[in-house]
């Protein structure tokens, strides 16, 4: 079982752009489950390491330092988009072929 897990994260669906896509995210794996806080409600643990994310340019250079540290990590493969390139014509019925 991993203590941290390497990934490349997804585009913001909400957004067009990609700048949060091109690192490596390092992001270690949570030590105790969550629970309720009993006066608010709130779900959180005693877990520091959930809140800390580490960014690299590569999964290589994450992949040394996870091991550099001692760290098991598992590395989460990117997948590549896929592409719909359409004309802005397309979007119209009297262009389509029936």
């Amino acid at each position: 079982m991993a203590n941290a897990r390497i990934y490349k994260p997804a585009k913001n669906a909400m957004q067009s752009g990609k700048a949060s896509t091109k690192k490596w995210v390092l992001e270690f794996e949570p030590v105790e489950a969550k629970s309720l806080d009993p006066l608010m409600g709130w779900a959180g643990s005693g877990d520091m390491r959930a809140q800390v994310k580490l960014r690299f340019d590569s999964a290589a250079a994450a992949q040394a330092y996870a091991e550099r540290i001692g760290l098991d990590a598992e590395v989460i493969a990117a997948r590549a988009p896929k592409l719909l390139l359409r004309a802005y014509a397309d979007r119209f019925a009297y262009n389509r072929v029936r």
